[in-house]
């Protein structure tokens, strides 16, 4: 069950403050928490210290593994889900004030921007301390590496409907020909209309669903073993093959280098 996401000043409206980064803290509790689906006019970095946290915005899913971030432009409507007991930074930009994408990606986070980022959550907005602060942060934000961790998914009505069921049942092993009997398309249309919309094979599609979601509960301290079972994967070995195959390490080795490189675990 989720529970909606606790903000520190109810009645706070980032958009009303005109400072050109401004940072905000929220720890979860022991129940995932989300935030629904809105919009602001300044650009939003998600930053997770501890815990996991999914995007939604349309397209994709992005995944927000601790000591990285995931940039939202300022007028895109998302929503955030974090894992229970998850340190959550959630960094504001004025449009314009920083040179970042227009488009929604993952950014590695540096020791020293993940630093910046909680000093800035520990002083007002309009604190002299602030701006300087604020003015570091938007010069080395620009140079993070943008990082590929995110499931597109198409706005294509049976697409959605596939992706939101193994999104609520990751372990679900329906083969390509059972979803194409579902949606009422041959196994070929199918496989044609994932490529085409989402630029991956089904196969690679569905995995990168399985990247996001064993990061986010790895993440949040479930162990390996119960990872690959809620994944269904017949054996840990297998998940463990896997994640390797497509991220260069073992699920243990790959979070440690997160934790202690500040993101730069993470390949392009």
């Amino acid at each position: 069950m989720r529970q909606p996401l606790r903000w520190p000043w109810p009645d706070f409206d980032v958009d009303d403050v005109l400072a050109p980064a401004i940072a905000v803290r929220v720890d979860v509790t022991e129940t995932r928490a989300e935030v629904a689906e809105h919009w602001h006019r300044k650009g939003q970095l998600v930053f997770a210290l501890g815990g996991g946290v999914t995007c939604r915005v349309p397209g994709g899913l992005w995944m927000v593994p601790p000591h990285c971030g995931v940039w939202i432009p300022g007028g895109m409507q998302h929503s955030n889900i974090a894992t229970a007991n998850a340190r959550i930074f959630f960094v504001y930009i004025e449009p314009g004030a920083a040179d970042l994408p227009d488009r929604c990606c993952t950014l590695s986070i540096s020791p020293l921007l993940r630093e910046l980022i909680i000093e800035l959550s520990d002083c007002a907005p309009h604190d002299a301390r602030c701006g300087f602060l604020g003015s570091v942060l938007l010069a080395e934000l620009p140079l993070m590496p943008v990082q590929q961790l995110h499931l597109p998914i198409s706005a294509e009505p049976r697409l959605r409907r596939i992706a939101e069921s193994l999104a609520d049942d990751p372990a679900n092993r329906s083969t390509l020909a059972e979803w194409a009997n579902r949606v009422a398309l041959s196994e070929s249309s199918l496989a044609r209309l994932v490529v085409k919309e989402t630029g991956l094979s089904f196969g690679r599609w569905r995995q990168q669903l399985h990247l996001i979601v064993a990061l986010r509960e790895l993440s949040a301290g479930a162990s390996v073993q119960q990872v690959s079972g809620d994944l269904g994967y017949e054996s840990v070995t297998a998940f463990i093959t896997m994640f390797k195959k497509v991220l260069g390490k073992p699920p243990a080795r790959y979070l440690s280098d997160i934790a202690q490189n500040g993101g730069s675990a993470f390949s392009t």
